[in-house]
């Protein structure tokens, strides 16, 4: 197995303490947003024998396995993540399988360059995902039954945000959530930014269910994506708390420190609550006017302490174990590629010892025994 050197994405959103203070570290006052383990060729993690996404290249059987290759490819099929959320993220939905192949092969017959702001579609994978709380998180997911939506709407009493009442309390679930959301991401800017502003008067007035609004609308002043919010699911997770995030499905993270796993994709189509490109058709055909209760997720125990989180997709799996002091090495040999994590505590992975916020790539077959005392993360796949 090999130690990972992670890179620390300085996202603007970035808590400045957030990730210092799981390493053990000094903040250095600027955003630290994201700690990216894998080898998307962004930001490969760098090992031993050089960057993981060549020396995955170099030997792809041997490193991830046969049967991982057979049904993924060449190529690591996860991304995992520390992620740091200082202020809220933009609202954002991401493509299916299909969508994402068809969305991508369009942009390249156009000639859009993979790096034009106006470009939706980096590549042609899906972004399923999943975040574990390491810290209570608060975020945004899926959307509220209408009547539910109505009445948080109609509480705020501005009478710009009546018409949207009316529609959510007239039609049928899916008809109504899709007219309101295409009246606001279509409304006239000027006029948008004045409701948004009553919006926010009131929902500093009244706080309670309303505070998260009135924050969304003090980073993004006169956004419509803060109107947008009200339409969706309020979530705040516990730690080892975990939210699933399907295709289709609008969500925001707001704050907290938590891990990450998605797909190995980079596509998102962003709702509002960002300065950057919202393509309010494409958005429209990609998401799934459905709502429902965001599913709280807890792991789920079995014999030998591993705790997974269930989630219906295959390119990756996500798992904790709690390792008491003095317990014997739990053996966590697989025939699929691992990326192990510490999160609190002492884990000796191998011959290494890992602190919080240490890592390292397990090859397949490779022999893997852990021991804490001290909390650790796997990831690896499905096949």
């Amino acid at each position: 197995m090999d130690r990972l050197d992670n890179t620390i994405r300085p996202y603007a959103w970035g808590s400045t303490t957030a990730i210092p203070g799981l390493l053990g570290v000094e903040p250095n006052g600027q955003p630290q947003a994201e700690m990216w383990m894998g080898a998307h060729p962004g930001a490969p993690s760098r090992t031993p024998r050089g960057p993981l996404d060549e020396v995955i290249e170099e030997a792809p059987e041997q490193e991830l396995g046969k049967h991982t290759v057979a049904k993924f490819g060449p190529r690591l099929p996860f991304l995992l993540k520390i992620l740091a959320a200082g202020a809220p993220l933009s609202l954002q939905v991401h493509p299916n399988l299909d969508q994402a192949k068809e969305g991508y092969a369009d942009e390249e017959f156009r000639g859009i360059p993979i790096d034009a702001p106006h470009r939706n579609y980096k590549d042609a994978n899906h972004k399923p995902e999943l975040i574990c709380a390491l810290t209570e998180f608060e975020g945004l997911c899926g959307f509220r039954a209408p009547d539910a939506a109505a009445e948080q709407l109609a509480g705020l009493d501005v009478d710009s945000l009546k018409p949207y009442v009316d529609l959510l309390r007239a039609h049928p679930e899916e008809a109504a959530l899709r007219e309101v959301l295409t009246a606001i991401l279509s409304a006239d800017r000027e006029d948008m930014a004045g409701t948004v502003a009553e919006a926010a008067a009131a929902c500093e007035r009244l706080g309670g269910v309303y505070a998260p609004y009135a924050e969304l609308a003090h980073h993004f002043p006169g956004d419509p994506g803060v109107i947008a919010a009200m339409l969706l699911n309020h979530v705040r997770l516990q730690p080892g708390e975990a939210l699933f995030l399907g295709a289709g499905v609008p969500h925001a993270y707001l704050n907290g420190l938590g891990v990450e796993i998605m797909a190995n994709s980079d596509n998102v189509l962003r709702c509002g609550l960002t300065p950057k490109h919202v393509d309010v058709p494409e958005l429209l055909r990609v998401v799934r006017f459905e709502a429902g209760d965001p599913g709280v997720l807890r792991p789920e125990a079995s014999p030998d302490g591993e705790e997974v989180y269930e989630t219906p997709i295959d390119e990756f799996r996500l798992s904790r174990y709690v390792l008491p002091e003095g317990a014997a090495p739990h053996d966590l040999t697989l025939t699929t590629p691992q990326i192990l994590l510490c999160t609190a505590g002492s884990v000796r992975a191998g011959e290494y010892v890992l602190g919080p916020g240490e890592s390292v790539f397990v090859p397949a077959d490779e022999k893997a025994e852990v021991s804490g005392p001290g909390t650790v993360f796997r990831a690896t796949v499905v096949v």
